[in-house]
């Protein structure tokens, strides 16, 4: 799946209330639809989340999940080409979804929410994105920042990575997340996407999600107003562009044609191979 193209992973919130989406593709029908239409506008694989982890959303519990993205997986198993991946961070969830077509396991919490995630990932032979969150999706906008973010989300992604080997999750199995808008921020997001390189040479692959967040309505704001997040588009492909040239190999977007645009230009610009074969 990794190569020398970045790939996309396509957004697929089954939620009432994600920060983006919510409510949009809530109901199994509407969710099956847009996966096939983010396959046909040029996704490399889905990221299926039955849980809300925006700034202050409630816990969800494992059955509200399941009965969120189960009908979704039922519904796409045998039809959609492309990978999919189960956005949790519990293990009762991931093995479920696994079990019922998911192939890859995105955890937010970095399995400290439910380190088991890391055995169910070792146990199917799955992929494994481990992200970095400061503290909980209720409260990590209300925290204290980090003096230093570089350092504090190093060293969570080292925790982390130990917490999967331990696990017995393979080291080619494991990609990695900054984290951006989780507990940082909004000039530490942007010091993460200028400083991707650094964590780059960790050792993983490179996940990033900076798709119509936060920090992009405030810095487009008009009139004191936060952008809308339908036209953060535009704010969403700088930060897309600027995350493959620091290093990443998955941007996870909402607005799968146009960036898969951005980031077949950026590649280009990235790699003289690619270009080279133009």
């Amino acid at each position: 799946m990794l190569g020398e193209r970045t790939c996309i992973m396509g957004v697929l919130n089954v939620t009432p209330d994600s920060f983006s989406d919510g409510g949009k593709y809530d109901q199994p029908d509407a969710a099956i639809q847009h996966a096939f239409a983010l396959e046909m506008a040029g996704a490399d694989l889905l990221d299926i989340g039955g849980e809300s982890t925006r700034p202050g959303s409630e816990e969800t519990s494992a059955s509200q999940e399941l009965d969120r993205i189960l009908p979704v997986l039922e519904g796409l198993r045998g039809r959609l080409k492309v990978p999919i991946s189960v956005d949790t961070r519990r293990s009762a969830v991931a093995e479920i979804a696994m079990r019922e077509g998911a192939q890859i396991i995105n955890d937010v919490s970095g399995l400290r929410s439910d380190a088991r995630v890391a055995e169910v990932a070792a146990k199917c032979g799955a992929p494994l994105v481990l992200m970095h969150m400061r503290g909980e999706p209720r409260t990590m906008q209300r925290r204290p920042f980090a003096l230093d973010v570089m350092k504090d989300v190093t060293r969570g992604l080292r925790e982390s990575v130990a917490r999967a080997r331990k696990a017995g999750v393979e080291k080619s199995r494991i990609i990695l997340d900054p984290g951006i808008g989780f507990g940082k921020s909004y000039g530490q997001n942007y010091e993460l996407i200028e400083k991707l390189a650094q964590l780059a040479a960790l050792g993983y692959p490179l996940l990033v999600g900076s798709s119509r967040k936060g920090f992009l309505g405030a810095t487009l704001a008009r009139a004191g107003k936060r952008l809308p997040l339908e036209e953060r588009i535009w704010g969403t492909a700088a930060t897309v562009t600027a995350c493959i040239l620091g290093g990443a190999h998955i941007v996870r977007v909402h607005d799968v044609a146009e960036m898969v645009q951005v980031a077949r230009v950026a590649d280009c610009v990235a790699n003289p191979k690619l270009r080279a074969a133009q």
